[in-house]
């Protein structure tokens, strides 16, 4: 299998994904605590410095990129700050900004993290912060990218929608998406999966699945039959369930589950935006013509590399090659 997963990844650089999707703005407010306040029992942070870096959709995109593939984006920011500087960084790391339509109209979601620490320890986050814009609702804004969309799909190896449940992917994007490529098409929705039927595959993790079954899922045998009738339902090809630090398991159709142990070390250092991770390694490995099976591997060394780096981050391709080949 090493030597397979290997030959995979090293296909990667071949391969045009597209990803449409919502984006987010990850901001991280470094600070070391200095005293408490007399103001309120709460401590005062000295303020270290402030990082922004792609979330949602964007980080997603940041991962394909980082894997070695040729990445489109679309999606809508802001012209503010937030979507300035989250534009520079996706243009900064190679990938194609053409299909993000920029608006005045629009706040950039941006997602505020203080993290908080001694001077000389390790930060941790203490609080998230939301600035959410209104749903899309322009409709100008809405046909310009639904045009973008559709002179990027055509070239595809594969297409992954990253539903964030800010209002980017409509039904109208997905009929288009259906139209317009024969390629894989991986889906990512926090909420709103079973808006998403007919497509390839999709990667939600053990607590949206309960969350879609209205129950939670105490064994084994209860999660292979729950993930089953969600893929039967969705009308998917696989779905792939991941769980933590208890790795992940695939269904597929007329295969016995699969179920994978999570890699690497057994406490995580942060687990902010490991499903985009795992999602477009999972994305990738197909469009190189991968088996489920061996795409969900990959999938699981990406996912057991990130969750050991802090912040919003991602995996490269030698990471990843250099993961499979130490494995025993």
């Amino acid at each position: 299998m090493q030597e397979r997963l290997i030959q995979i990844i090293r296909r990667f650089a071949d391969q045009r994904i597209v990803i449409i999707g919502d984006a987010i703005a990850d901001r991280f407010v470094h600070g070391s605590i200095s005293r408490v306040s007399r103001e309120a029992p709460v401590f005062i942070l000295k303020h270290q410095h402030t990082e922004t870096l792609p979330g949602g959709a964007t980080n997603c995109a940041m991962n394909l990129v980082a894997l070695g593939a040729k990445v489109s984006l679309i999606s809508v920011t802001g012209a503010d700050k937030a979507g300035n500087e989250l534009r520079a960084k996706l243009e900064a790391a190679g990938i194609n900004v053409e299909g993000v339509i920029v608006s005045d109209r629009i706040e950039t979601t941006t997602k505020v993290r203080i993290l908080a620490g001694h001077s000389h320890a390790n930060k941790q986050q203490v609080i998230r912060i939301d600035y959410e814009g209104a749903p899309l609702g322009d409709e100008g804004v809405r046909a310009a990218l639904l045009d973008k969309l559709k002179q990027a799909v055509a070239t595809a190896n594969a297409v992954v929608i990253s539903d964030y449940n800010y209002g980017v992917v409509d039904a109208r994007a997905t009929d288009l998406i259906r139209k317009h490529t024969t390629a894989p098409v991986l889906v990512d929705s926090r909420f709103r999966l079973p808006d998403y039927p007919g497509f390839t595959a999709a990667t939600p993790n053990q607590e949206e699945v309960e969350n879609l079954i209205g129950a939670p899922i105490s064994s084994t045998e209860q999660l292979e039959e729950a993930a089953t009738d969600l893929k039967q339902r969705l009308g998917h090809r696989a779905l792939l369930v991941t769980r933590g630090g208890e790795g992940m398991t695939l269904v597929e159709s007329d295969a016995t589950p699969v179920h994978i142990r999570a890699v690497g070390a057994q406490q995580p250092v942060d687990v902010t935006g490991a499903g985009d991770t795992v999602i477009a390694t999972f994305t990738l490995a197909l469009a190189s013509e991968a088996s489920f099976a061996d795409a969900a591997h990959l999938a699981n060394y990406a996912g057991g590399l990130v969750v050991m780096k802090r912040g919003t981050a991602t995996v490269s391709a030698e990471e990843l090659e250099h993961a499979v080949q130490r494995a025993v």
